[in-house]
């Protein structure tokens, strides 16, 4: 059965994961921008007829500090992403203790993935496993050397060959859609933010713990000391800012690709209540026992702190790198 409204899906799904991923470094530059206004402000002003402090900004100064800031930052988050971008392969391997699963080892998941990809013309990805009784699968890789399909071995003992199928087409979906790539570069864009405020937060720690003696020698100098602790903090309060939108845009992106992997993965492999089965079968016993990551969590096709529920409301759905399984089953059951 056709899986009705794929095209039209997709179509909607990539507008919005193209809208979303703008995002990064607009949110990135806006914070940018809301730091150095914040230090100019807290750091300018004047006094009025009454003798009140007045906090100012000149927003010549902003505009002329931003400009000078931009190719530093750019760059700086540039070599960065780059760095990530390309070990993003081994880190994940070595994170969940994936191995190469040999053709004879299990001609079953070899025979699915070739019969899958003749299927839709796409060329054939490694095939990893892991040796964990839990029940997940995950694609992941950056190009056609890369790409790598991921299951576990409680995941082959558990399902038949038509979910098997099913789980299979989802992940091979998440390859032909480029969806890999895309969460990949969601998730360095929060985990440059995230360590960034890391380390400003460590700093600001150090400098109140063992700052106490210079106070006087601030007061000497002008309070040198309390400004820089005000730039701490307004620093502190930026990454914040940075990480609450970047965050919530990465599981949005997240969301959109899970709705669409599934929807891909039903025409694929020809039968959505195979997959909604699949998926109901794992929701009872998701995760890998070796990975406590996060940001490697969010490739599986079902988030170990997803639950079969249906009752997650709008707050905690914002916060959820996949949709509710509950309502993936259903939609794949009402076709």
């Amino acid at each position: 059965m056709k899986y009705v409204g794929i095209h039209t899906q997709q179509v909607r799904n990539n507008r919005m994961s193209l809208l979303l991923l703008i995002m990064f470094p607009v949110i990135l530059l806006f914070v940018v921008w809301l730091f150095i206004f914040l230090v100019t402000w807290l750091g300018g002003g004047y006094y009025d007829a009454e003798g009140n402090l007045v906090h100012s900004a000149d927003m010549d100064v902003v505009t002329a500090a931003f400009v000078n800031a931009v190719p530093w930052v750019v760059g700086g988050v540039g070599i960065w992403f780059v760095i990530a971008y390309f070990s993003n392969t081994a880190m994940i391997r070595a994170s969940t203790g994936a191995r190469s699963l040999e053709r004879r080892e299990n001609p079953r998941v070899y025979n699915i993935v070739e019969n899958l990809t003749m299927t839709c013309g796409m060329d054939m990805p490694k095939i990893n496993v892991i040796d964990d009784p839990q029940l997940n699968a995950f694609a992941s890789g950056i190009g056609r050397s890369s790409y790598t399909v991921t299951v576990t071995t409680g995941l082959l003992n558990l399902l038949d060959d038509a979910e098997l199928e099913g789980v299979i087409a989802h992940e091979l979906t998440h390859i032909r859609n480029h969806d890999t790539r895309l969460l990949i570069t969601s998730i360095i864009f929060v985990g440059i933010i995230s360590t960034v405020m890391n380390l400003v937060y460590n700093m600001f720690s150090h400098m109140l713990i063992f700052g106490g003696g210079s106070r006087s020698r601030d007061k000497e100098e002008g309070g040198n000391g309390a400004s820089v602790i005000v730039v701490m903090i307004v620093a502190m309060v930026c990454c914040g800012i940075a990480l609450l939108f970047t965050t919530l845009t990465r599981f949005a992106i997240s969301r959109k690709r899970e709705f669409m992997a599934d929807a891909g993965g039903a025409e694929l492999c020809g039968n959505p209540l195979a997959l909604a089965s699949a998926l109901r079968k794992i929701s009872g016993n998701p995760g890998l026992g070796r990975t406590g990551r996060d940001d490697v969590a969010q490739l599986f096709i079902v988030h170990p702190q997803m639950s079969l529920s249906g009752g997650s409301n709008f707050f905690s759905s914002m916060f959820s790198t996949h949709p509710d399984t509950e309502e993936r089953i259903r939609l794949l059951e009402q076709f």
